[in-house]
């Protein structure tokens, strides 16, 4: 009866469930198809998503859509995360000038003709800006896939494709603030976008300096707490976080995710949290891309097949021909920038999530986003292609173009390379400048936390204005200090000082820093007192910064010293070194990995013969925690040793061919059974000799690991030990070769 009972009950799984399901599988197997044409897998989750969707009959159908687009908004959150954990403010410095040229000149070039390919069609003003928004962003997911199938991600020029991705991501970010903006208001007000500029230095700089300063502290000192389980949990926790943060000031959430991530990337947890966040991102990510295919309406794409040619052309072309002129603007040779140009010549993830914020914001017309998905897929499928034909299309341009045009660009190339000299006052400007906005920063970001927060707690009880104040003015001291009294840019104002010309000047900024300082002081004490009494305060509050400057300066330093530390923390512990080109040269560094399959793994350097069979040098071996730099020729590789090595191009090129070439058999290997083997030793060969001179390691992959002789049993004997007739050995090893060896 109970069993007939439970039999016959029908178990209602919620539509959520189903619906996942529903998805997980057709992307599954899209992916495999996908995969199994070499094709990128973002176009198989594509794919998924228009089968599941109720534009395609033929399969089951995703039920509830909307609980659907929340897991999407989830995904793209940890996308933007991940992407952050890839990214450091340091790698922005570190681009250089070459990858933002390149990106801000593709970027403007592409929104312009965007927009004005929107115009040509018809379409309304704010349809236009976001397509020249979607269209000026090419897609990191499908490029870097390319270059990993193509075996290019080596060669120079794709270290200026990824400096060039980076700094569209992060434009790409703001631009989505400022479209936003736009959306909202309706106009193109220069006021708003100029307020919501300031309002997102203003809040990415607190966001970064606060970041920066409290977490790599607190993962430092849990570090021996935490356990993969929690660090997970923590690193997913502050990324929630910041997306409340940024939500709330009337910023994007994925914003936010971008934000924490690019903070904990300076932490030394950055790749073990960005491992351990993968999975996540992966079955998340899948489901936002699967909801974006659930938006491609065949019948859309129809009616639109001409604005999908139009738009794949001005994408393809647009972006390869802007990128090109962007990296021979920043010195580069022709070579290189027509390999950049056309490694960058499509859209991708960044673009859905653009015209997604265009969908959510009701601002753009529904035809819009499967017409982006169309374009995307089309110039997915043609990014390998033009990857593989950048080099000949270089040559044959370069054979093309008049000879005096290819030495003056060669020409223009060595000069942009040289040294060029910055004036001493130039230098000064910049270093106060550059103090005086990070501190008015700090120190007004301060003074609204305390009004907001601190002084309604304190409001009710007595006296609870005068100790919110002097809260306040403890935390500003060390900052107020730094603003007004801190010696900055030491040598140069040395040197300037000398010349009695600069002598002005140089006053003249030490005053404007201090005058900035009170007027902070005032605009703190003005949100606490009435007039009258602020005045008083103002004067007791520069008493007490006169009468203990030794105290604040400390604790300015301890705070500052916290900062850098935290900052470099990464940077110290890894002690990267400096990658840069030797341009205008071919030559470059480049990083490789020796596999666990590599029969290199076991040999010295001077055994492997790199330098000498292939020209390259290796300037160091990452070895785990250790370092090895410039090592000599005695240094031995190991499986899973990160070696960084110089060459050009054509020599890189062969060193990737001679490290797959010496890659061992993996199927044979796989094949191969391990087995512990006991045998006695009658008339064998290498009786009366050493373990060592027997060459069973080398001959069997095998080891001996035990010998009882004469009754006595030895665990892991040494190699210098002597085998004698009778002895009994155990020897593990690949079972076939034991076999062949004792034969």
């Amino acid at each position: 009866m109970p069993f007939s009972l439970v039999a016959s009950t029908a178990v209602h799984l919620p539509d959520l469930i189903n619906d996942l399901g529903l998805i997980l599988v057709t992307a599954a197997i899209s992916v495999l198809i996908f995969r199994k044409l070499k094709q990128p897998l973002v176009l198989g989750y594509l794919v998924a998503g228009f089968l599941a969707s109720a534009n395609f009959n033929f399969f089951p159908t995703v039920k509830d859509i909307n609980s659907i687009e929340v897991w999407a908004e989830i995904g793209i959150i940890f996308l933007l995360f991940s992407l952050g954990l890839e990214f450091s403010f340091k790698k922005l410095l570190k681009v250089g000038g070459t990858a933002s040229i390149t990106a801000l000149t593709q970027i403007f070039a592409m929104i312009v003709l965007g927009y004005y390919a929107g115009r040509f069609m018809g379409w309304d003003n704010m349809n236009c800006i976001f397509l020249g928004v979607i269209l000026s962003i090419s897609s990191t997911t499908i490029i870097l896939k390319a270059f990993d199938e193509l075996g290019v991600k080596s060669q120079k020029f794709a270290g200026n494709v990824i400096g060039a991705l980076i700094v569209q991501d992060i434009v790409a970010i703001l631009m989505m603030v400022l479209l936003s903006t736009v959306a909202v208001s309706q106009q193109f007000s220069g006021s708003e976008l100029v307020k919501s500029l300031l309002k997102l230095f203003f809040f990415l700089s607190i966001w970064f300096i606060s970041g920066i300063f409290f977490i790599p502290t607190l993962l430092k000192k849990l570090k021996h707490l935490l356990s993969d389980e929690m660090l997970l949990i923590i690193s997913l926790a502050l990324c929630l976080l910041m997306v409340i943060f940024a939500s709330e000031v009337g910023f994007s959430p994925a914003l936010g995710a971008f934000i924490m991530g690019s903070i904990i990337a300076e932490t030394n947890e950055a790749e073990h949290i960005e491992h351990l966040v993968k999975p996540v991102k992966d079955l998340f990510g899948a489901v936002f891309f699967v909801s974006v295919g659930m938006l491609i309406n065949p019948d859309t794409l129809v009616e639109y097949a001409f604005p999908v040619m139009i738009l794949t052309f001005v994408t393809i072309f647009g972006q390869s021909i802007s990128s090109t002129i962007g990296t021979l603007i920043s010195g580069q040779p022709l070579k290189e920038s027509i390999q950049t140009g056309m490694s960058l010549s499509q859209i991708g993830e960044f673009s859905f999530i653009i015209a997604t914020l265009g969908t959510s914001l009701k601002v753009t017309s529904d035809f819009l986003y499967p017409i982006v998905v169309a374009v995307s897929a089309v110039t997915a499928f043609t990014t390998p292609f033009m990857i593989k034909y950048a080099s000949p299309t270089a040559a044959f341009v370069e054979k093309k173009l008049p000879k005096k045009w290819v030495k003056k660009i060669e020409l223009y190339s060595a000069n942009s390379q040289a040294i060029k000299t910055v004036s001493t006052w130039k230098i000064v400007i910049k270093e106060y400048l550059f103090q005086v906005i990070l501190y008015s920063v700090i120190l007004f970001a301060i003074i609204l936390m305390s009004k907001n927060f601190l002084l309604p707690l304190l409001d009710d009880i007595l006296y609870g204005h005068i100790i919110a104040a002097f809260l306040t003015l403890l935390v500003l001291a060390p900052f107020l200090w730094a603003l007004s009294l801190k010696r900055v840019a030491k040598a140069e104002v040395q040197e300037l000082l000398k010349n009695r010309k600069y002598y002005g000047p140089v006053i003249v900024l030490i005053f404007i820093r201090i005058a900035i300082a009170l007027f902070f002081i005032g605009l703190m004490l003005n949100n606490f007192f009435s007039p009258e009494i602020a005045l008083l305060a103002f004067v007791f509050s520069i008493v007490i910064m006169m009468i203990f400057p030794k105290n604040i300066n400390r604790l300015y330093h301890k705070i500052e010293d916290r900062f850098i530390t935290n900052f470099n923390q990464r940077e110290v512990t890894t002690k990267n070194l400096n990658r840069n080109n030797l341009s205008p040269w071919d030559g470059h560094m480049a990083n490789f990995t020796i596999c666990a399959e590599s029969d290199l793994a076991g040999k010295t350097l001077e055994e492997v013969k790199i330098r000498e069979n292939i020209g390259v040098n290796i300037a160091f071996i990452k070895r785990g925690g250790l370092h090895i730099y410039i090592p000599s020729k005695e240094e031995k590789l190991y499986p899973n040793d990160e070696i960084s090595i110089i060459g050009t191009d054509e020599q890189v090129k062969q060193f990737a061919d001679y490290l797959e070439q010496h890659k061992l058999n993996t199927e044979t290997l796989l094949e191969s059974e391990i087995v512990l083997q006991q045998y006695e030793l009658r008339d064998q060969w290498f009786i009366g000799k050493t373990i060592r001179e027997s060459n069973l390691r080398e001959k069997t992959n095998g080891m001996i690991v035990g010998v009882e002789h004469n009754g006595r049993r030895i665990l892991n004997p040494e190699s210098s030990l002597i085998l004698s007739k009778n002895d009994i050995i155990w020897v593990v090893g690949d079972k076939k070769k034991i076999k062949a060896f004792f034969s």
